[in-house]
């Protein structure tokens, strides 16, 4: 879910969403640095993220790549990464550069804080900046990925 309530220094234009998953944090952080298991979740419904696009440096100067693919046509959206900040499990922070339907997205920032609640997890999730289009479909996206996700960790936890 998108959380109204911006804290300061969150722009108008900038994507931010609070989420609880039903999982350790150590698990969550795994589904967002392991290739195989981003493959598994990450793109919004009718799109995939091939486990070949992936490509997960875990280091500061490290690559955070993936492309999202079309189920139906199978035009290929990339997302480009550089991790600028990484406190393993607790955050990662990235410079990106995107492709997607509505342009080319360049300077964009990632910061994805993983909280520890015990047998669950909260993140934080601030992106941006984006012109109002984007913004909506990236919250659309983010929420779609993390249905997906929540499947994905049920999964990995039974």
């Amino acid at each position: 879910m998108s959380d109204s309530s911006r804290p300061t220094g969150i722009a108008d234009t900038d994507v931010y969403i609070t989420r609880a998953f039903d999982a350790p944090r150590a698990l969550v952080w795994k589904f967002f640095m392991q290739p195989d298991l981003l493959a598994s979740w990450f793109a919004p419904t009718a799109h995939s993220a091939p486990e070949d696009s992936i490509v997960v440096e875990p280091r500061v100067g490290g690559r955070w790549e993936l492309a999202m693919v079309s189920d139906a046509t199978g035009d290929s959206f990339p997302m480009r990464g550089t991790i600028v900040e990484l406190v393993e499990p607790e955050l990662l922070v990235l410079d990106v550069s995107a492709v997607a339907e509505l342009g080319t997205f360049d300077n964009l920032f990632l910061r994805i804080q993983f909280h520890d609640h015990g047998d669950r997890t909260r993140i934080t999730l601030h992106q941006g900046p984006f012109d109002r289009d984007a913004q909506h479909d990236t919250e659309i996206g983010w929420g779609e990925s993390f249905v997906k996700l929540d499947a994905q960790l049920a999964t990995a936890k039974g």
